[in-house]
């Protein structure tokens, strides 16, 4: 168990302790180690903007102001968290520099917090569609081996639809991931219709009983409009087979791409309507702090964080957890 610090909602301009468990899964390495070099990038920076600043002041203020754009939380999530600190200081809840940081941290965990909405597989659609969407080198293909095995492990049944015709690489990847997680992938020779693989994939899948479809999709640049048009005609195709299909758009999105990851979900989203996030290679990466930025201006669900290369290092997104790794206060 660890203690953050949030707003008391029943009581506006107040905190308060509450207790949140860290959602870690068995053998699963700690959260707080895996996110190292974010959590060294924020500490550093918010610490760094406080030092050598003995007043709260407008100086203090415009330095921690720099030091969360730096860390790649983001114009629009910044600007929440500076008006809500300055609010504060002018109703004297904030009256020195000490208490900034906690603040910062509760303003962060009120931003992530929404987003925080796990992944709900509806059995009122059979098979539930899942619909995987993202650039290039994303980590997409991966993520959704990871998934597949999730939901096997969760008992439920999945099949894997190999949408990504234009690199048979892929569809062999997809395929590779299948064989590992006995479950059926269905694929068609490079070059075809993605749109009718996906087709035949859901109606197989119906035929089949099974339970989760998920449907991979070739990576490309959400500046390729030709290639978005695709994705519309591809939920236009499913939606023949099932009106409600699919029920969950997801975009896998790189963390280490910083604003760029951010630019991609606006894209992504205007386009189709993404409904879940999935952010990958927090591990590797010191710009975890985009998370915020996509919370803050798009406040899609984030369904899961890749913090690793082993299947349990996709891990449902858990906002306490995140917050205490990437900005303790102890």
């Amino acid at each position: 168990m660890f203690r953050i610090f949030r707003k008391d909602r029943s009581r506006p301009g107040t905190v308060q302790g509450v207790q949140l468990r860290p959602a870690e899964q068995p053998g699963a390495e700690p959260l707080d180690d895996r996110l190292e070099r974010s959590r060294s990038q924020f500490v550093t920076r918010l610490k760094g903007a406080l030092a050598g600043h003995p007043g709260l002041d407008e100086d203090v203020l415009e330095a921690l102001e720099t030091a969360l754009l730096s860390a790649d939380v983001g114009v629009q999530a910044t600007q929440r968290i500076m008006d809500s600190l300055r609010a504060a200081i002018e109703q004297r809840l904030i009256t020195e520099p000490e208490m900034l940081l906690p603040a910062v941290q509760a303003e962060l965990f009120e931003l992530i917090e929404p987003c925080e909405q796990f992944l709900d597989v509806d059995p009122e659609h059979h098979p539930f569609v899942i619909l995987m969407v993202g650039v290039n080198g994303a980590g997409k293909t991966t993520t959704i081996g990871k998934l597949a095995r999730r939901l096997r492990e969760d008992g439920l049944s999945v099949m894997l639809a190999a949408g990504d015709t234009f690199r048979a690489a892929a569809v062999e990847q997809l395929q590779a991931w299948g064989e590992r997680n006995d479950v059926p992938v269905v694929a068609q020779g490079a070059g075809a219709d993605a749109a009718a693989v996906l087709y035949d994939a859901l109606q197989s899948a119906r035929a089949r009983g099974i339970d989760v479809l998920i449907a991979d999709t070739a990576g490309r640049l959400h500046t390729q409009s030709n290639l978005m048009e695709e994705l519309k005609k591809i939920k236009r195709v499913l939606a023949k087979v099932d009106a409600s299909a699919p029920h969950e758009v997801m975009l896998v999105v790189d963390a280490g791409n910083g604003q760029n990851a951010l630019s991609q979900a606006r894209q992504f989203h205007a386009a189709i309507g993404v409904t879940g996030i999935t952010l990958t290679k927090l591990d590797g990466t010191a710009r975890g702090g985009v998370l915020f930025a996509i919370a803050g201006e798009l406040a899609i669900p984030i369904r899961f964080i890749g913090v690793g290369e082993s299947a349990l290092d996709l891990r449902p997104f858990d906002a306490g957890s995140f917050i205490h790794a990437i900005l303790p206060l102890d």
